[in-house]
């Protein structure tokens, strides 16, 4: 007889060897009687988050906590020295290597199966998200004034239009 049929709550540890009750479609029992995500689509009202894709652990769960989470940190460490050397006055070399930080962590996310806490939302959804402003940084790094290394007509004019406008 099961823990709800005896009108208690959930099961103890011997009845849940027994009996596994699956009470939504999201969860099913694996081998061992652990809940285990059969989809990653959620009934109207969730009581859980999905996990990202390649959001497991970047090295096995006996490494230190910062060998499982290397992806994450090498991109926060680099956009980190970014920000010392903005900080010290060396701007497009510090804002390039925020930049080149983001773009690292779109090829991590596309390379590497699974990317720790670098992976926020989808594979693709990080992958976009990361190359797009990694790229975004780096153009404005590149244009920034004086003595710009990139110069785009098009955006000049369009400065040009709105303070003069």
């Amino acid at each position: 007889m099961s823990a709800e049929q005896h009108g208690r709550g959930a099961p103890d540890t011997a009845e849940r060897d027994e009996e596994i009750t699956v009470r939504d479609p999201v969860s099913a029992p694996d081998a061992e009687g652990r809940p285990r995500r059969t989809t990653r689509r959620f009934p109207l009202f969730t009581r859980d988050t999905a996990r990202p894709e390649g959001g497991g652990r970047a090295a096995p769960g006996d490494a230190p906590a910062p060998a499982r989470q290397w992806p994450i940190l090498a991109v926060l460490l680099t956009v980190g020295l970014g920000l010392l050397l903005t900080a010290l006055d060396l701007f497009r070399l510090g804002t390039l290597l925020i930049g080149v930080a983001l773009l690292a962590g779109a090829v991590l996310r596309w390379l590497v199966p699974d990317v720790g806490m670098l992976a926020v939302r989808s594979r693709f959804t990080d992958i976009v998200t990361y190359g797009v402003l990694g790229l975004v940084i780096v153009l404005l790094a590149l244009m920034v004034q004086p003595n710009p290394v990139l110069e785009i007509p098009f955006l000049q004019d369009m400065l040009h239009f709105t303070v003069d406008g």
